[in-house]
């Protein structure tokens, strides 16, 4: 999990960050990034702000949902699976039978998520945490980019 640093630049009194962060999937499932992206904030110096967190990719995506329960995670990666079933007869293969399926569950979720940040943290309710949801039956490295802007 590699962590690409950018510069902090100063905005009229606003502060702006991005970084690029590598998140290695193990295959279907979610991944809980929160306190890896907790601790970016913390480096870059935010304060009170907004924070966005996009995934440069077509079969993965980003969720902000339960962070304590592991089965409500389980449901969900479940429940898109019914909705996008691998053994449908779809026109798109060229990555294997799981693909068309991936690009499918992505749509219906989302690539981008912006977070309100209150005093350097994700302003998440007492349940909430950040998770990346691998599509695809096997792991790959997903590249994220997070940008900060805020006081």
């Amino acid at each position: 999990m590699q962590s690409i640093p950018r510069d902090v630049a100063t905005f009229a009194g606003l502060r702006q960050a991005m970084t690029r962060i590598t998140v290695d999937t193990t295959g279907r499932g979610t991944q809980d990034i929160t306190s890896r992206v907790d601790q970016w904030l913390t480096q870059a110096g935010a304060a009170d702000g907004l924070l966005t967190v996009f995934i440069r990719h077509t079969s993965a995506s980003l969720v902000v949902t339960e962070n304590t329960d592991p089965d409500v995670r389980h449901d969900l990666v479940d429940a898109l699976d019914r909705l996008a079933p691998v053994n449908m007869p779809y026109r798109h293969d060229l990555e294997g039978l799981d693909d068309m399926p991936a690009h499918i569950k992505t749509a219906l979720t989302s690539v981008s998520v912006a977070i309100p940040v209150v005093g350097g943290r994700m302003d998440f309710g007492t349940w909430q945490g950040l998770f990346v949801v691998e599509h695809r039956l096997r792991g790959h490295p997903r590249r994220l980019t997070l940008h900060y802007l805020g006081t």
